[in-house]
This record gives C-alpha cells, sequence and structure tokens, in this order.
C-alpha cells in the first residue's frame, strides 16, 4: 500500500498525519442510516429506534448510527423499508443531483440501491425513477432493495450502459453516474477493497469511468443536470475523469451544487474525506447545455384488462393507489408506473409493483405491491409493535393470533409501517412473508 500512500499524502500535504490517524483507527469507520420518507419520517424512526441519530452534513434525512449497535438489519422497522442503511457520505451524490417531484432521473449504475431509493423518496412518487445495474446477481439485490422501500414508480434492468442510453437518449431530466471505482473510501470497512488495490486497477478504473459517462450523456435532455461520483480518492478517478470528459464534450459545464459539505475540487467539484465526516467520497455535477423542457412519455396499456383484476384490486387496496395502468406479464399483474419510459426490448427485471400473480383460477397478492401500499390504503391491517412478539413471530414465517373478526388477506403493519401480509381465518394469520426475506 506504499504506492497508495504515498499518492494520498502528495494529495493531502499538511492533512496526511491526520488522515492516517481515521485510516489506522480499524472498526471505527463510519456507520450511519438513511430514513425512508416514502415510509417514514424522521421524527416518528428516532422515537421507535432505541438508541439515538446523530445528524449527518450530507442529506437532512442521513444519521450517524452507534458503533456498537449490531444487527441492525434484523430490525421490523428495516425490513419495512422505513430506513436503509448507508454510510453518510454516500448520500452526498443525490443531494448534489438535487431531485425535484416530478423529474425523470436515471441511476445508471445503481446496485445495491442506496442512490436509488434516496432518490425515489426525492420524487415522492411523482416522476419516475429507472435505475439500472449491469451485474445480474447485483440487479436483483437492487430490486429486493427498491421493493423493500415500497417505490412504485421505478423500473429496475440490467443492461450495459451504452445500449441503455442510446436507446433512451433524451428521456431524462436528471442522471446520475454512481461510477465503479477502485475503492479507496471503502478501505476502513472492507478489508478486500484493500487487498484488491493497485496502481494498476486506478487506471482501468479511470478509462472505464469515462466509457461510462461518455454513454450516461446520452440518456441526458439538453439542459439537463447530470452528476458523477465515485467513493475513491484517486485523481486519476476523479478529477481526471472530469476533466477529459469537459475536454471531449464542451456541450457540458460544471455547476454549482450549492452544498457546503467536504470540500471543493475543481472549483465547484466536491470531496469528502475522513476527516470530513465520510469514509470517503467525490462528487461532480454536470450541467448540459440547452433549455431543459417538461416532458411524460407515459404510455397507458391498451391491452383489454379482465374486471375480475380490478375487483381483485378494489378488495385489497382502497381507490387503486398504484394507479390502473395494468399489464399482465406472464402470470404476473402489473401496475406500471402513472408516468414512465417505455421498456421494449431492453432487460427489464420489472416496472412498477406486481399486484397479483395467477395461480390457476385465482389471484394471489404479491409481497411487492403491500410494501408500496401505506397502512391507511389496506382494506384489511393488522399493526404491531415494532419490539412486540408478533411482529418477530410473523418475520420468522410463523402464523400470528389476530382478532376473529379479521377476514381474508391483511396487511401486515408495524407501528404503522406496511412489512408484508397475510390470510386472516379464525382467529389465525397464515403468514405469506416470503421465504428469502424471513429471520433466521
Amino acid at each position: 500500500m506504499n504506492i497508495f500512500l504515498d499518492k494520498m499524502k502528495a494529495l493531502l500535504g499538511d492533512e496526511f498525519d491526520d488522515f492516517l490517524k481515521f485510516y489506522n483507527s480499524s472498526g471505527e469507520h463510519y456507520r450511519g442510516l438513511r430514513v425512508n420518507t416514502l415510509k417514514c419520517s424522521v421524527e416518528k424512526l428516532e422515537k421507535l429506534l432505541n438508541f439515538d441519530l446523530k445528524s449527518a452534513p450530507f442529506c437532512s434525512e442521513s444519521f450517524y448510527i452507534p458503533n456498537e449497535i449490531t444487527s441492525l438489519g434484523n430490525n421490523p422497522l428495516h425490513h419495512a423499508g422505513a430506513f436503509y442503511i448507508q454510510e453518510p457520505s454516500a448520500s452526498s451524490a443525490v443531494t448534489m443531483l438535487d431531485v425535484q417531484e416530478g423529474d425523470y432521473v436515471l441511476d445508471l449504475c445503481a446496485a445495491p440501491g442506496g442512490k436509488s431509493t434516496q432518490i425515489a423518496a426525492k420524487l415522492n412518487s411523482k416522476g419516475f425513477l429507472w435505475s439500472n445495474e449491469i451485474v445480474k446477481n447485483r440487479a436483483n439485490i437492487l430490486l429486493s432493495n427498491i421493493e423493500r422501500m415500497g417505490i412504485r414508480n421505478a423500473t429496475v434492468s440490467n443492461a450495459y450502459p451504452e445500449v441503455l442510453c442510446d436507446r433512451l437518449a433524451g428521456c431524462f431530466d436528471k442522471v446520475l453516474v454512481d461510477a465503479p471505482c477502485s475503492g479507496e473510501g471503502m478501505f476502513r470497512k472492507d478489508s478486500t477493497a484493500e487487498s484488491e488495490w493497485s496502481d494498476e486497477h486506478v487506471k482501468s478504473c479511470a478509462e472505464r469511468q469515462l466509457k461510462i459517462l461518455n454513454s450516461a450523456k446520452n440518456a441526458l435532455k439538453d439542459g439537463g443536470v447530470m452528476v458523477y461520483s465515485t467513493c475513491t480518492f484517486s485523481v486519476e478517478e476523479n478529477e481526471g475523469v472530469i476533466g477529459r470528459f469537459l475536454e471531449e464534450n464542451p456541450d457540458f459545464k460544471l455547476e454549482d451544487a450549492n452544498v457546503n459539505f467536504g470540500r471543493p475540487t475543481l472549483e465547484y467539484a466536491r470531496r469528502i474525506f475522513p476527516m470530513d465526516g465520510g469514509e470517503g467520497h467525490f462528487a461532480a455535477r454536470l450541467k448540459k447545455s440547452g433549455e431543459l423542457y417538461k416532458n411524460s412519455f407515459t404510455e397507458n396499456s391498451k391491452k383489454k384488462i379482465d374486471s375480475k383484476i380490478f375487483d381483485f384490486y378494489d378488495s385489497l387496496f382502497i381507490g387503486r393507489p398504484f394507479g390502473e395502468n395494468i399489464e399482465v406479464i406472464g402470470d404476473k399483474i402489473i401496475v406500471l408506473p402513472q408516468e414512465y419510459v417505455s421498456y421494449e426490448k431492453l432487460p427489464v427485471l420489472r416496472s412498477g409493483i406486481i399486484l397479483g400473480q395467477i395461480v390457476k383460477n385465482r389471484i394471489e397478492p404479491h409481497h411487492s405491491a403491500f410494501m408500496a401500499a401505506k397502512a391507511d390504503e389496506c382494506v384489511s391491517k393488522v399493526d404491531f409493535d415494532v419490539n412486540s412478539a408478533e411482529i418477530k413471530a410473523f418475520l420468522h414465517g410463523e402464523e400470528v393470533a389476530v382478532d376473529n373478526n379479521i377476514k381474508g388477506y391483511t396487511a401486515v403493519c408495524v407501528n404503522g409501517i406496511t412489512v408484508g401480509f397475510g390470510k386472516c381465518s379464525n382467529g389465525r394469520l397464515k403468514n405469506k412473508y416470503p421465504k428469502g426475506l424471513r429471520l433466521l
């Protein structure tokens, strides 16, 4: 690692010793979570957790958590999508993207989903999010997190960036490129990232990053905004890539993101070191020339939908909260986002939410729909406290005792936040929580 440390010394100068103090503090890296405002308010989560949250400077919904807190992923509120476990400085890039309700946003390198789910919370179910991940198994993890966080207006794909961005040319108001990198900002919490580091790897990352960025620009509208980010300190992968991109693309310019976290570089880009309160991030906001126009690409389904499907929909949810743009794909009933970009001939894992699955002559509800629903949108629901034996039993896959008056498919909530569903009869709730998500 001598080459890495020599580069850091050249980059940091008098602050190198301060960096080393953080770098040598094994096991003391920054840990955090981001509140998912689609399902829970900051104030509510603070009351429900049994530890204190400390605000992070990178995002108003991002917080530091104490290092002694363990097994947070097993918390029922995590299962319910009330929060996303995320190193605080990782939220900086989406803050710089400045997503507004109604925007069409592409997250090009999205797995495991921290930044995509942050974008979706800012959209607040208005506009549209396309989340892409080139590696198939990582794309499945991305989809799982999109579902857990209750996101209705997203498409998740597993496509090559150049193919996707050519096919979706000029469709997006904003694009995020959180590029694969050498991961120098991961060293304190991931020994694998450190062991895989080499100067050659840094150089190959820089070449790949520039290629991805040059693909991403095609998906952006004139006048649109693109944020490039990495979790590395490398000048070659950060300032170097941005400098080369701007040389090759005179229709783009660096833009002030009006943030004060981290420290400025290239005048308007931001770099975050451990001394600045995060493990390590770089982000630059790029503006494309031209005048931005707002438009909708919605294409309503032209297929006639059996009235039984709407009857089924109405039996579960009040007021058809996901909209009525329904398609039957194979044995699945999909409610497409109310605004979306067509995905014909692209490798899409899912667009919108799965309302149900056709099994022989009946329709079974799907976990996806209940995760996307608010408690007051569900026809039938039971609500358990986060510390109750009932919610723990449910997440283990067990049957749970309920009131005898509750019948049929019923949403299961934890302190008013949907976490799944079951089927009630004779005072028992038969568990429908997916086996792959259950607590062991």
